[in-house]
């Protein structure tokens, strides 16, 4: 769509192969995609906001004609809004998402009815994957590297030797 901006919100920890679909996805619809990366107050984070930001930027630069990255706090209504936003992208992978996702889009045109929600499903081969589980198998010592780029393969290899758990 000819100058429409699109916010594709997420903690993005880490940023999967899965996510890195849909923003491939968005970027042919929308003029331009931004990867809003959430502070994450609700969620305990493996990485930093600053981490998670430049893993995203690393893992976009493909795109970076069209996608941006930048972190957001507070309301992600506040976020689009300010941007010009008239889409949020949202990804889903299997029907177990969605009714969360339904609520969560009902929510948000009651906050900004100027903005659509716009859900999109990465390629079969991404359906399966969640950063809760990529994080769990790096943790555990398994191998991630179906699921996440080789930036990020490397970036959880070195978080889960900080923590002392390789």
């Amino acid at each position: 769509m000819s100058g429409v901006i699109a916010v594709y919100p997420g903690t993005f920890d880490p940023m999967t192969l899965g996510h890195e679909d849909v923003v491939r996805r968005a970027t042919q619809l929308f003029s331009k995609v931004i990867v809003a990366v959430a502070a994450g107050h609700h969620k305990k984070t493996l990485f930093t906001l600053q981490e998670r930001i430049e893993m995203a930027r690393t893992v976009v630069a493909p795109f970076s004609d069209q996608v941006t990255v930048e972190s957001f706090s507070g309301l992600l209504r506040d976020f689009v809004v300010a941007r010009g936003g008239k889409a949020m992208v949202r990804g889903l992978r299997a029907v177990t998402d969605f009714d969360y996702e339904f609520q969560l889009a009902g929510m948000n045109r009651s906050l900004m009815p100027e903005v659509e929600t716009v859900f999109l499903t990465p390629s079969d081969k991404f359906q399966f994957i969640s950063s809760t589980f990529v994080r769990e198998i790096a943790v555990l010592g398994g191998e991630i590297d179906k699921f996440v780029s080789p930036h990020v393969q490397d970036r959880l290899a070195a978080k889960v030797r900080s923590l002392g758990r390789e």
